[in-house]
C-alpha cells in the first residue's frame, strides 16, 4: 500500500512536469503552504456504529506542504499539493472503552463495553496527495477569488491515543456498576498505528484570495476534506471516517 501510494505521487509530479514541458514555463507555479487543520472523526452508521464511534470532536493540528499549479487558461488551473495533514479527534467526559483494551479477564456479566471519565485525544498524521481542479474568478487587476475540488489519496504516517485523567470503571453507561474498588490514574500514550488503516482516499474542496505579488502570487484559502474509508480495522474500536477544516497561507512562485 505504502508503494502504490507513491507510485501515485510520482504519477501526479510526472503529469505536472509534462504540463508544463507541453504548455511552456510562464504558466506553471511552485509553492509552500501552512496553516491549521481542525479535524474530527465522524461516526459511521448502521453495523459500524457502536458507543466508541460516537461522542468525538474537533481538535487541533498542523496543515503544511507544496503545491504545484499549472495554469492552463486565464480562469482555469490543475493543482496537485502533497500535505502533511493532522486528522484525529478528542473526546472529554463518560466514554465507552472495549473491554478487551482494559483487561483480558472481565468480571462475569460484562458487556462489550465498559465506561471511564476520562480525557482522549486520538493524533493521525497523513501525507495527503490532492489533485484540484481550480477556478480563478477576476476581482480587478491584481486580486482573485479561486475555488478548487477534486480527490485525494492519503498514507497514515504516524497514530496515537493519549489519554488522562483519573477514574473508577463502570460495567454500565449510567455508572452504577463501578469495577474497582475507587478511581485510579489513567493516564497512557499508546501508539496505535497499527489497528488504523494505512490508506485513505476522499474529497477535497477550498475557496480562497489570490493576489498578484513579486515573483509570483499569495494566496489564503479555507478548506476541507473528507476521508471515504472507515479508519478503523477492528470494528470493535467504532468504524470513523476523518475530515477536517484547514485554514492556510501559501506562496507560489513563476517558474
Amino acid at each position: 500500500m505504502k508503494s502504490k501510494f507513491f507510485k501515485i505521487a510520482v504519477s501526479a509530479c510526472f503529469f505536472i512536469v509534462s504540463a508544463h514541458i507541453c504548455f511552456g514555463q510562464k504558466a506553471f507555479l511552485l509553492g509552500v503552504k501552512g496553516g491549521i487543520d481542525i479535524p474530527n472523526l465522524s461516526a459511521g452508521s448502521g453495523a459500524g456504529s457502536n458507543p466508541v464511534s460516537q461522542g468525538w470532536s474537533s481538535r487541533l493540528g498542523p496543515y503544511f506542504g507544496i503545491v504545484v499549479m499549472h495554469n492552463l487558461s486565464h480562469h482555469f488551473s490543475l493543482q496537485a499539493e502533497l500535505n502533511y495533514s493532522s486528522q484525529g479527534g478528542k473526546k472529554n467526559g463518560k466514554q465507552a472503552i472495549p473491554t478487551s483494551d482494559f483487561t483480558t479477564n472481565p468480571p462475569p456479566g460484562t458487556s462489550q463495553y465498559i465506561y471511564a471519565n476520562i480525557n482522549s485525544e486520538t493524533k493521525l498524521n497523513y501525507i495527503e496527495l490532492p489533485i484540484l481542479a481550480r477556478v480563478d474568478l477576476p476581482l480587478g487587476s491584481k486580486l482573485k477569488l479561486f475555488i478548487n475540488a477534486g480527490p485525494y489519496f492519503g498514507y497514515l504516517v504516524a497514530a496515537k491515543d493519549v489519554v488522562t485523567g483519573t477514574s473508577n470503571v463502570y460495567a454500565d453507561e449510567a455508572e452504577t456498576m463501578p469495577l474497582l474498588p475507587q478511581a485510579i490514574p489513567l493516564n497512557t500514550s499508546q501508539d496505535v498505528k497499527s489497528d488504523i488503516k494505512k490508506f485513505n482516499v476522499g474529497i477535497q474542496g477550498g475557496i480562497g484570495l489570490s493576489a498578484n505579488a513579486p515573483l509570483g502570487s499569495i494566496m489564503i484559502s479555507i478548506g476541507g476534506n473528507y476521508g471515504f474509508i472507515p479508519i478503523q480495522k477492528d470494528k470493535t474500536n467504532g468504524q470513523n471516517n476523518t475530515g477536517a477544516a484547514n485554514f492556510t497561507l501559501g506562496y507560489l512562485f513563476k517558474l
